[in-house]
């Protein structure tokens, strides 16, 4: 029988605590959602906005979960019952747990499509298509009942074979790959997008404010974009802070990630936008950018197709280095709480996560007209987790360390085995005041209430 290890793994350097950190942050939100969400709300102000949004909750909430994890050495629930037994606290960890299941189960079927989107390019399917014809090929796709679920099933299976490896085998040794990898590509797809003729308005959009489009509802995205692009308030990183050694130091590591993070949405940004001016495109075109604006514009381009294979490459690996830490989320729990071996708990973990991805796949087609609340499965499940659950977990883990852990135990955690943290007045002061407040915000805004 496949028992439980007895001895705790855990990440084996610290490029590999950064390189998987970065990649659970560096996901879909960064080059599918943060692009379009920029260009609904007019580019360079919007990102100065969010920027300042990264700094006020982004930092103060990844260092919170990391801390959480790393003291108590246990799983996003555990975590929880370990500093805080017999109280009710353990249900932040909960939360985090539905987020997990949630998040990944709607996750799985956009990755899906980036993997048929690589066969598509790959094979020139967009040559010679209209705008119309294209936007056709993409709505014929993700409404059809089986090919993008045998996607969406082969992605998570590609999944859980890196995470039943367990961290230092397999989440940190494939995300010393990818994420190098990641950069790679980006950056060729840069260089490729600023050399094309008109490509200097794209950079404009992206890095020349104009205040006038910054709205109360901007400030509200910025916020709740905060949260999907850092893969805070699911417990990602309360579970990878668990694997971190006591020697690192978790302020450096929760602002590298977060540069990180940031850095790669504005390398996605230029990569994206100059095309989009080079070529006439509306910027603000919604989800649709990536499926059906950007195919059409890589069918203009020399050689268009070959970067169109590399581009939605870059949208598979970065949705993998994200899916295998929110996998790892459920897994930590399953192994830990209900002692299951690392194999049983991957394998219906994903199990479970793919057949609810099923469902989200097929309601974009057979089971359309099926609705709950008047939103299609997936877009019920999308909606929870960026306007409940996400949110939820992110305040109660704020209010878990600003207000209830002891500050002397903080500071402990923070400068062990010598490390220095000069940071942390201002970290306890925004962990206290102001990310609580501005998640607060977003919650009211998810659910309608401001």
């Amino acid at each position: 029988m496949d028992k439980p290890s007895l001895q705790r793994d855990s990440f084996g350097s610290r490029f590999g605590v950064i390189a998987a950190a970065a990649g659970s942050a560096i996901g879909l939100g960064n080059i599918w959602k943060f692009p379009y969400i920029t260009g609904v709300y007019g580019g360079a102000a919007f990102i100065v906005v969010y920027l300042i949004c990264i700094a006020l909750i982004g930092f103060p909430l990844m260092l919170s979960e990391f801390l959480v994890g790393r003291k108590s050495q246990k799983n996003a629930i555990g975590a929880f019952k370990k500093l805080a037994p017999g109280t009710p606290w353990y249900l932040t960890g909960w939360i985090g747990m539905a987020a997990a299941f949630v998040v990944l189960s709607f996750y799985g079927v956009v990755a899906g499509w980036c993997m048929e989107y690589i066969v598509k390019a790959a094979a020139n399917a967009f040559a010679g298509q209209s705008p119309g014809q294209i936007g056709g090929m993409f709505g014929a796709f993700i409404s059809s009942a089986a090919k993008p679920v045998l996607w969406q099933i082969a992605f998570m299976g590609l999944t859980a074979w890196i995470v039943v490896a367990g961290i230092k085998d397999g989440i940190e040794k494939y995300s010393k790959v990818l994420m190098p990898l990641l950069l790679v590509l980006i950056i060729i797809l840069d260089i490729r997008a600023i050399t094309l003729p008109g490509a200097e308005k794209g950079l404009a959009f992206l890095f020349k404010p104009d205040w006038s489009k910054i709205t109360g509802e901007a400030i509200l995205a910025a916020l709740g974009h905060a949260f999907f692009s850092l893969s805070l308030g699911m417990g990602t990183m309360i579970t990878y802070g668990s694997y971190i050694h006591k020697k690192e130091n978790l302020g450096e590591t929760a602002v590298q990630v977060t540069l990180a993070d940031t850095f790669i949405a504005l390398l996605a940004g230029v990569a994206i936008f100059p095309a989009v001016f080079a070529f006439g495109i509306e910027p603000g075109a919604g989800p649709s950018l990536v499926f059906i604006t950007l195919p059409n514009v890589f069918q203009h381009m020399p050689y268009g197709h070959i970067f169109g294979v590399l581009f939605f490459i870059l949208l598979a690996v970065a949705a993998l280095t994200s899916s295998i830490s929110i996998l790892e989320v459920v897994v930590a729990y399953f192994v830990e709480d209900l002692k299951m071996s690392r194999k049983k708990a991957t394998l219906i973990a994903a199990l479970i996560i793919t057949v609810i991805g099923v469902f989200c796949s097929l309601s974009n087609g057979p089971l359309a007209e099926a609705k709950i609340l008047g939103l299609t499965f997936m877009d019920l499940l999308m909606w929870l987790s960026d306007n409940l659950l996400l949110p939820l977990g992110g305040l109660f883990i704020t209010l878990f360390v600003g207000w209830y852990m002891k500050k002397s135990s903080v500071a402990e955690e923070l400068r062990s085995e010598g490390v220095k943290a000069g940071y942390f007045e201002p970290f306890i002061f925004l962990t206290k005041f102001v990310a609580p407040i501005l998640i607060a915000l977003v919650f009211l805004k998810g659910i309608g209430l401001l």
